[in-house]
Parts: structure tokens; sequence; C-alpha cells
């Protein structure tokens, strides 16, 4: 049965009113912090990482073309680029030992690269965790997608994965037990945290265009020597610990962690981990933030955070520091590279520097998105989230 935006709303509001029915209209609030104009020819893309495909008219006939659009740490993930497209027909997940041809479950866990897209609009509530292979991407274009009041993903031990135009609310944990991880593979799982996404030892993802709120625990979580991660294009609204790069200082693993953070915007009812880095090496980048109520970006461990052309907006009444350290003296943490280049800081925010201001020989040739000036940051996140609204034959 077809399912229609009017049905889709109604849910919403009658299935415990989710945090996302209520978040802010991420298009309007962006778009009332600046004039932005109109669009011209239908489409009009900002950000380099939109401006590869947004406005190809043919994006459905050549949705592929996609990966070749990935930028930053995560630049190398192509997803299900080799493989054939796989259409997910069916919202269920009643059976996480034998999934049944047509859901996402099956198809995840296919032994080969594959493309999933979806044939209609779908919510999809997963019972347990969803537990990625490899090569795969869920390109969530051309409907809405969904993935709520259940469980959320699971990339362990895993590469080259793309997460592309979904939905991801009301994340809850999964009770564990019997669950199958691979085609050939069904083994006993303990319980999961409740994360969106975790990346857990894993590797080449790009998480693009996906809109989040309101998990048990964190919204994207990288952990356990994680690396070559690229986040950008995503909408963060109502959350307490959303980001959180590296899991505790008991995990000297996660200094080999490389992550971009490009054009995305962190919006209303967010408090604290925006991210919190700890040993490895974050990239954030024309992002806009709209609020904090602890604070925005923080970690410890010796992690390097370098801040570009990002917009912080402080709130009134909330904290102004952008950043916030671990507990320890500031003999140690002076030594940590936390850099703020060209951000643009308002209604009082401050950012507290510390480390090498000489990082950028160290990571000569490392692929780091330029930084654009911080005021076009309302233009560069103008589209953030999955509400794209593509329809085949025009542009998204």
């Amino acid at each position: 049965m077809k399912v229609s935006r009017a049905a889709l709303v109604l849910c919403f509001v009658v299935a415990t009113i989710s945090p996302w029915s209520m978040a802010e209209n991420h298009s309007t609030a962006v778009a009332n912090r600046r004039p932005l104009g109109k669009k011209r020819h239908g489409c009009v893309a900002y950000n380099p990482i939109d401006k590869c495909w947004r406005c190809d008219r043919n994006w459905a006939n050549n949705r592929q073309r996609l990966a070749d659009c990935a930028m930053g740490f995560g630049h190398e993930a192509r997803g299900g680029k080799m493989g054939r497209i796989y259409v997910v027909t069916d919202s269920s997940d009643r059976n996480v030992i034998n999934p049944k041809p047509g859901t996402l479950r099956h198809a995840i866990l296919l032994p080969e690269p594959l493309w999933i897209i979806f044939s209609r609009n779908m919510i999809i509530s997963l019972r347990q965790e969803l537990i990625f292979t490899s090569d795969k991407t869920i390109d969530g274009r051309g409907f809405d997608i969904h993935v709520a009041g259940g469980s959320g993903f699971m990339l362990q031990f895993v590469h080259n994965v793309i997460i592309h135009g979904l939905h991801m609310y009301d994340i809850a944990e999964g009770s564990g037990g019997m669950i199958r991880s691979k085609h050939d593979h069904v083994g006993m799982r303990g319980r999961s945290d409740g994360d969106a996404i975790c990346v857990f030892k894993s590797s080449q993802v790009w998480i693009d265009h996906c809109s989040f709120a309101n998990s048990y625990d964190g919204l994207i979580d990288i952990i356990a020597a994680s690396t070559n991660v690229t986040i950008s294009n995503c909408h963060f609204v109502k959350h307490d610990k959303a980001l959180l790069f590296g899991a505790s200082e008991k995990t000297p693993e996660d200094k080999v962690m490389k992550v971009t953070i490009a054009y995305n915007h962190f919006g209303k009812g967010l408090t604290q981990r925006l991210p919190a880095v700890r040993f490895g090496f974050v990239h954030v980048v024309n992002n806009g933030y709209t609020e904090w109520k602890s604070y925005a970006i923080g970690g410890g461990d010796g992690a390097t955070i370098i801040s570009q052309g990002n917009e912080f907006m402080a709130a009134n009444g909330a904290a102004k520091e952008v950043t916030k350290r671990e507990r320890v003296p500031e003999s140690i943490w002076r030594k940590w590279t936390w850099r703020s280049e060209g951000d643009l800081l308002l209604n009082g925010a401050y950012f507290r520097q510390s480390g090498n201001p000489n990082w950028a020989k160290t990571y000569k040739g490392h692929p780091l998105i330029p930084a654009l000036p911080a005021i076009d940051v309302p233009l560069l996140t103008k589209f953030v989230g999955a509400s794209l609204h593509c329809k085949a034959g025009a542009p998204c």
C-alpha cells in the first residue's frame, strides 16, 4: 500500500509525537538567518558535494554517480557502485535470522556490492540492530525513508559504505539474541547501545544528507580504530550526547581515526558532543551551529580538532564557549591542537584554542576539504538533511 505524506505526518503525531515532527524546519530556520535569494533554473547547489550531483535531472537513471562526489577523509567510499541495484519493497523487519527478500535487512546482508534503493515511502522499525556487510549503499532519494521507532545501524568490521537520504530518529536499544550478521552466519548478540549509527572497526564510510534526532544513546558513534569517515550535509536536532568519536581513554587505537564533518547544520535542542573526540583527528569545516546547551566541540586524550569556516551561534541563556576539554590540568590540554581558523563566532560564542598553530604542515597531502568563508555557511548548509524531495526527471 502506498503511504502518502499526509499519512506519514499523522503517524508521527499519533505515535509518541516524534521529536522530528516537533523539530525546526531546517530550510526555513537557515533561510531566516540571512537572505538567500531565489533559485535559478530550478536548482542551485552551493557546496562542492552538492554541486557534484544535485542539479542533474537524470540522477535517478545514474544513481551510482553519487559515489564519485564524496570528499574529505571518507572520499574513497564507493559503497555499492560496482554492484547491482537492489530495490527494497517491504518495510517490515519481522525475522532477524532469516530476513525476507525485499527487506532492507535482506539487502544489507547479501555478500556482494549493492546499491540499495526503495520502491515507495517507508517507515522502517528495526527489531534488532541492522548489521552491515561491506560494499553497500543505502540511497533514500526519491522517497521519504524513515528509520524510526526501533534499533539502529551497526557498521562493524566493514568498509566502503554510503548512507544517504534517511530520516533516523526515536532509535531504541535492541534486546539482543540470535541475529544474522552475514548471509552465512547467525550468532548471539548482546544488547545494542541504541545509537542511530555506530561505526566500529570500520573504514571508508560516507554519511550524507541524513536527518537525525533522539536516539537512546548517540546519533553517530565512531569507535574502535575506525577511520576515513565523512559526515556531510546532515541535520541534527533534539538530542543530548550527539556525536562520539573515540569511546574512552582506554582505547588508544583510536589514534588512527580521521573524520571530516562538513556542511552540516546542528540545530535546536542539542546539548553536547557536536562532536566529542578522543585521540583522533577531526576536521570540522563549514558547518552551522545554531545553539548548544553545554558545549559544541569537546574531547580529550590528545585529540586534534581543526575548526575552519564554521558559524557558531551561541544561544541566549546557554553556554557561550564552543569548546570543552576533559578534566585535566591546563599544562596538559595546552598541548592538544585545537585550532579555530576563519570561524564566525556570534552572540558571545568563543573558541579556546590550544596547541600547534602550524598544524597544517603535519597534515599536508591529507584529503582536507578547503574551507569557504564562514559568512557563506547559511548558503552552504541551506539544503541539509533528507528532505530534498527528489523526483525522477528533475533536479533534487
